[in-house]
């Protein structure tokens, strides 16, 4: 039955329940009412069920056919979907981007240029996803995502076309309780030999465990794919870590955070540079390419 389904006994179905009777749809849909009324019989004799009971002054939607008007709702909604991602297509809009972030990039940067994205494309399908470190570039080897917003360390690889949009500074962090919180009380920074015997708590990809890791102080690593969590356990004591300074400044003028000065840290005061990044060899559509301007227009100064 489901074959002889067409959008325009939907759509006939739609206009009676907004307009509230079959003369009022007719005027909108212009067409004679009788020419509705056939198309809702036709309708229900299709599908087998009664849409309206007729038997007062205005025919009534039944109890399954406010279900129906419902999801015809949604499937002439899903169909203009599909029209208007076709249309874009052949302008040369890509059929969809998906973009994949590190957890270390701050969001609040990159609001403004995601929500000008959904303005200036309204029916792109975007999809957007936050990955464990490393993550990111993982998605775009496997061409999963067409564009990253991530660290890229120790330096940009070959086969990526990276774009710097801003640093995020780091710091390194502990519990109050924690015995580096001591070595920070006493004003000393902390050596490597310090950090050694403590558990640092880390981000790493969970599709790669063992991949490269960076900043790394000694053997007694815990691994966290999200930041929320590592937090979780960082603001418990079980460990220290580096975290991005926007997410723990408030936490440090509290007290519920130490921040640990560490002796030769080779993070780079500064911060970390956030990167815009595309294979090489898979250029960006025109979505892609107008979100990457707008980034760095906002971003790069």
């Amino acid at each position: 039955m489901i074959g002889s389904l067409t959008l325009d006994q939907l759509r006939v179905l739609v206009a009676i329940a907004d307009t509230g009777s079959f003369s009022a749809a007719g005027r909108r849909l212009r067409r004679v009412q009788s020419a509705v009324s056939q198309a809702v019989a036709n309708l229900e004799q299709l599908q087998g069920v009664a849409l309206f009971d007729r038997q007062g002054h205005r025919p009534q939607l039944t109890e399954v056919g406010r279900v129906l008007v419902d999801q015809a709702r949604l499937v002439l909604a899903s169909a203009s979907r599909f029209e208007a991602v076709a249309a874009s297509t052949r302008a040369g809009v890509e059929p969809q981007l998906a973009i994949a972030i590190d957890p270390l990039v701050p969001t609040a940067p990159l609001i403004d240029s995601l929500r000008a994205l959904s303005q200036a494309f309204p029916d792109l399908p975007v999809h957007f996803s936050t990955e464990g470190l490393g993550g990111s570039l993982r998605r775009l080897r496997s061409d999963s995502a067409a564009m990253a917003l991530c660290l890229l360390l120790p330096g940009v690889p070959e086969d990526i076309a990276a774009y710097p949009l801003l640093r995020t500074p780091l710091r390194a962090v502990a519990a109050p309780g924690h015995p580096l919180a001591a070595l920070a009380a006493l004003g000393r920074p902390a050596t490597q030999g310090d950090l050694a015997p403590h558990v640092q708590l880390v981000l790493s990809d969970p599709a790669d465990p063992g991949g490269p890791n960076y900043g790394v102080a000694g053997t007694r690593l815990w691994r966290f794919a999200d930041l929320g969590r590592r937090m979780d356990f960082l603001l418990a004591g079980f460990g220290w870590c580096r975290m991005p300074e926007h997410l723990v400044a408030t936490a440090i003028a509290s007290g519920a955070l130490i921040a640990i000065e560490i002796h030769d840290d080779p993070t780079p005061p500064e911060g970390l540079t956030i990167y815009a990044a595309h294979r090489r060899d898979r250029a960006l559509g025109v979505a892609g390419r107008w979100l990457l301007d707008d980034l760095r227009r906002r971003l790069v100064h």
